[in-house]
């Protein structure tokens, strides 16, 4: 199996883990953070289905300078846009995937604002930081729902939630 097949199976994985906490996100739950310094979960649910774009811009472009292009995430309002979105993002990931050259994973991508520059290095190594920012952030997305008292659903295996413990 090439390493791009390997990353779509890998995406479609993470795809079903992260589809099924999205999906139990209360729109009414969208302002509410844990601390001060915490993202709203608004914020934090429209990052993590952002990250899903990021697949398809590391296979097709060499950089992204913020000082050119700021973070604008597409907003949502509640949580059949976020899944909507997310969808969207998961397909467009794939495709890219499917359109994807295993040669291209040893060319180099930099992640910058102007002349700052935080990350530079091959595709393949920005791939697998892409798949820990959604493991990352999809495990704060579970704290926040936990202290929401919101069953989280499993992600490897059955949460405690789904065993009724």
């Amino acid at each position: 199996m090439s390493q791009i097949a390997a990353f779509k199976k890998e995406l479609e994985k993470e795809a079903d883990v992260t589809r099924k906490m999205i999906s139990v996100i209360p729109t009414d739950k969208f302002d509410w953070k844990p601390h001060p310094k915490s993202m709203t979960i608004k914020v934090l649910a429209e990052h993590l289905v952002d990250i899903f774009t990021w697949f398809g811009m590391t296979l097709t472009t060499n950089e992204l300078d913020f000082a050119k292009n700021p973070y604008q995430p597409e907003a949502v309002n509640n949580t059949p846009d976020l899944v909507a979105l997310f969808e969207k993002n998961l397909s467009q990931a794939l495709i890219a995937f499917d359109n994807g050259k295993e040669e291209q994973l040893t060319d180099r991508w930099v992640l910058r604002s102007g002349e700052e520059i935080f990350v530079n290095d091959i595709k393949y190594d920005v791939i697998r930081m892409c798949f820990g920012q959604i493991i990352h952030h999809r495990a704060q997305m579970g704290v926040f729902l936990r202290l929401l008292n919101i069953p989280i659903p499993g992600a490897y295996g059955p949460s405690a939630d789904e065993l009724g413990l």
